[in-house]
């Protein structure tokens, strides 16, 4: 795309981003502007936001030996996406502005195919979550029977197809031969392409309602049948925690992406009057927020997953005062040492301080409480 040989006829290889730009009609200044610093202000905070909590539900997965199960090896490829999606979009602020019109076509192809591939395997994890959940729930179980082997061919898969995703518009699905199809939004891309990206994500929303919708229905009616051996505030309860984690994942799922994808749909349906260069900074940034709400809807809201959190925060705070003050660990009692040690050996092994004399007994992944909260 950026050689030196002539154009063929109808195409426009050589041609600068900037031609692009003036010819859709996204003329961008060539200095910075009071809105240019607004938005990159807020799109490196969000940045930070979303590597920070995406890190901490990894190292907590990996961390915890309670979490070495399906369901929490999806959430730790759901955060994988978002820190990925979380990188790509700071990727992003250190290529936008004044910038963008120094890219090359190669570069500004790379910018937009990294924040496609992390968006959609984003989107695609949210779709497994779904998946493994209606399984899990309509066996009775806690966690899935897949072995973990299944779990990381559909990780895998996921990957590959948010990839290709991103990969699509590089290896010929753009406007650059093609100019009056230009979109408006991103100048490069086909408007056929920006059209068929926001109606699979619609699709792929419209399955995710469709699925927490139909565990919704079985749960209330299971919970009716048990009613009639429980109490019924206790029938209530659990109705009323599975609206309220089902309104939140459909919910922000839908405040995050509603208005990025109608505004794709609009400018890929040539609607010139709606003026979707005005928004199209903000919904980017609201989409890029689901990525660190995630975290929150999927893991925070678990006792143990906070609990976890909790000591590796813990744990870094203790090593950054040991760093800046005495690296030493003094006792007062022989005592106090032999207790450390002892402390320091269980933290190491992920369990907690349990005499091995008065439970001999080999723990089972079955005997091993996991706090199931989220999905009530």
């Amino acid at each position: 795309m950026d050689t030196n040989t002539a154009d063929k006829e109808g195409c426009f290889f050589n041609q600068t981003v900037k031609f692009f730009y003036e010819e859709s009609g996204k003329n961008i200044s060539n200095h910075w502007r009071k809105r240019d610093y607004v938005i990159v202000t807020l799109g490196m905070t969000v940045c930070f936001v979303v590597i920070f909590s995406n890190l901490l539900v990894i190292a907590a997965i990996f961390k915890n030996r309670r979490f070495h199960f399906p369901i929490y090896y999806l959430l730790g490829n759901l955060a994988l996406s978002d820190l990925f999606s979380g990188v790509s979009y700071l990727h992003l602020m250190f290529h936008t502005g004044p910038w963008t019109i120094k890219l090359s076509k190669y570069q500004w192809f790379v910018r937009q195919g990294l924040i496609d591939t992390s968006l959609t395997a984003s989107v695609l994890n949210l779709l497994a979550v779904a998946v493994e959940r209606h399984q899990t729930i309509f066996n009775m179980q806690l966690h899935s029977k897949m072995s973990t082997r299944r779990v990381f061919v559909i990780m895998v898969f996921i990957w590959l197809l948010a990839i290709i995703m991103g990969l699509v518009p590089t290896m010929g699905w753009h406007c650059l031969c093609d100019l009056p199809n230009c979109s408006t939004m991103a100048p490069l891309y086909s408007r056929s392409y920006l059209v068929f990206w926001a109606l699979l994500n619609l699709l792929t929303f419209s399955i995710m309602v469709a699925v927490y919708t139909r565990i919704f229905i079985y749960v209330r009616h299971k919970s009716k049948q048990m009613s009639q051996h429980t109490t019924q505030q206790r029938h209530r309860e659990t109705v009323f925690n599975l609206m309220k984690t089902v309104s939140m994942i459909l919910g922000c799922f839908v405040i995050c992406w509603t208005p990025g994808l109608v505004v794709l749909l609009l400018d890929g349906l040539g609607c010139d009057k709606c003026q979707v260069l005005r928004f199209e900074k903000y919904c980017l940034v609201l989409a890029e927020c689901n990525s660190f709400v995630n975290p929150i809807i999927y893991s925070f809201r678990d006792k143990d997953m906070r609990r976890t959190f909790k000591e590796i925060l813990c744990c870094l705070c203790r090593r950054s005062r040991r760093n800046g003050g005495t690296s030493e660990v003094h006792f007062n009692t022989v005592e106090h040492e032999k207790c450390h040690s002892v402390d320091l050996i269980e933290r190491s092994n992920g369990t907690p301080l349990i005499s091995e004399k008065k439970n001999k007994k080999k723990k089972t992944p079955e005997d091993v409480p996991t706090s199931s909260e989220n999905w009530k």
